[in-house]
């Protein structure tokens, strides 16, 4: 019975991971110096996120479909 579990648990995260996209990057600008910074996250208080999503580290590739969501497409 708990190899069966085991397998169910598995077999469900594989499949759950091939549907996983990775997360977006997106510019964030200093409020104190206006700097522009490519990052996931934001870098913290002092930074406000601007417009758009990218697929890429250097903020190059917009996501074409316009949702937050990272896209594998190319």
């Amino acid at each position: 019975m708990k190899l069966k579990a085991a397998v169910i648990f598995i077999v469900t995260f594989f499949f759950a991971s091939l549907s996983a996209v990775p997360a977006p990057w997106h510019k964030w600008e200093s409020k104190i110096d206006g700097k522009v910074v490519c990052a996931q996250t934001s870098p913290g208080d002092g930074w406000r996120q601007l417009t758009g999503a990218y697929k890429d580290v250097r903020c190059e590739r917009p996501v074409r479909d316009g949702s937050k969501k990272g896209s594998n497409d190319r």
